[in-house]
């Protein structure tokens, strides 16, 4: 790989970013006295036609406002910047989070005024400085992917579209269609915000250190949620409650967590579901509609418990993945 400021193709007098080659990103970690860790999914990526890749994929514009999440030493960050009318980045790790900014006056003067860092955990982000973000483009932490995803999907509704880097089993889930073997609670639950699809597979030698999993693309666009008088707290709590154990019939599933027969075959009737299937064929319109269906049971008959099927307030496993070794 070469150095950045060495890059065939690179004009000198070209005021666009310079993107890091991996002697950059190793310059930077040794002055940083860096050590990447697992568990904070630090994988840092040393290629920069991956990075051009990316961002041409997420189809990004000039007009565009770009959430980051995990820009660690900054090699997607100036692709993006080469771009976008703005980036916004969030780091957890303060070191990082510190030295971007510098980084960023170093590779992209011309772009620096267009940049941010927000120190902040993105799975407990509540606001983001600025206009509202457009796309989310990102290579997201590997072992909080999902949930990231599903957090910001949910916390940002100005997201129209975004392009993600994750675990490339998870990359299926997400991508998977009702019927498949990958097909779960990350599935339907992105597919609740927007259409996502598999964009492609990325190696493993464009990454310092190397992990010991496959990478995937994943792209997004945001679409309405299924039309429904059930709140999204409520589908996603009929997603858990289906998937919770994948063999069982989605009457005997939800009768688990409902504790009522009656409640749930009229629910399911309601909502012309059958009940012998297994949550991994239904859709999130589905879902939607099995979730309505219970509100509507549960009212007619009273003596249902009063906290049946709320929200689980855990993290749910479903939606996390096993970090990169």
């Amino acid at each position: 790989m070469t150095d950045s400021g060495d890059q065939p193709g690179h004009d000198p007098g070209d005021p666009g970013p310079r993107l890091l080659g991996a002697s950059d990103v190793r310059r930077l970690a040794t002055e940083l006295d860096l050590r990447p860790t697992k568990q904070k999914g630090q994988n840092f990526v040393i290629d920069g036609n991956t990075v051009r890749r990316i961002v041409r994929d997420s189809g990004i514009g000039a007009d565009d406002v770009v959430v980051e999440v995990g820009p660690g030493l900054g090699s997607l960050t100036l692709a993006l910047l080469a771009v976008a009318r703005r980036v916004v980045a969030i780091e957890i790790d303060e070191l990082l989070a510190a030295r971007l900014p510098a980084t960023i006056e170093e590779y992209a003067p011309a772009q620096a005024d267009a940049f941010e860092v927000v120190l902040a955990d993105a799975l407990r982000l509540t606001t983001l400085p600025g206009e509202p973000p457009t796309a989310l483009v990102a290579n997201l932490p590997y072992n909080v992917s999902v949930p990231v995803l599903l957090h910001l999907l949910g916390l940002l509704p100005s997201l129209e579209r975004g392009l993600v880097m994750v675990q490339s089993e998870v990359a299926d889930r997400l991508a998977a269609g009702p019927g498949s073997r990958t097909y779960g609670v990350p599935s339907v639950k992105a597919a609740w915000y927007a259409d996502v699809r598999r964009a492609g597979a990325i190696g493993r030698n464009v990454f310092w250190p190397a992990p010991n999993v496959d990478s995937g693309l994943v792209a997004w666009t945001r679409r309405e949620p299924p039309v429904t008088t059930a709140s999204r707290a409520e589908v996603f709590a009929v997603v858990d409650a289906a998937f919770a154990q994948r063999r069982k019939t989605l009457r005997a599933a939800l009768r688990a967590v409902v504790g009522s027969t009656e409640v749930v075959e009229a629910a399911l009737e309601r909502a012309d579901v059958d009940p012998t299937a297994r949550g991994e064929v239904l859709a999130v319109t589905d879902f939607a509609r099995v979730a309505e269906g219970l509100a509507l049971a549960r009212a007619a008959v009273p003596s249902t418990r009063p906290a049946d099927l709320q929200p689980d307030p855990q993290p749910d496993p479903a939606t996390t993945e096993e970090p990169p070794a």
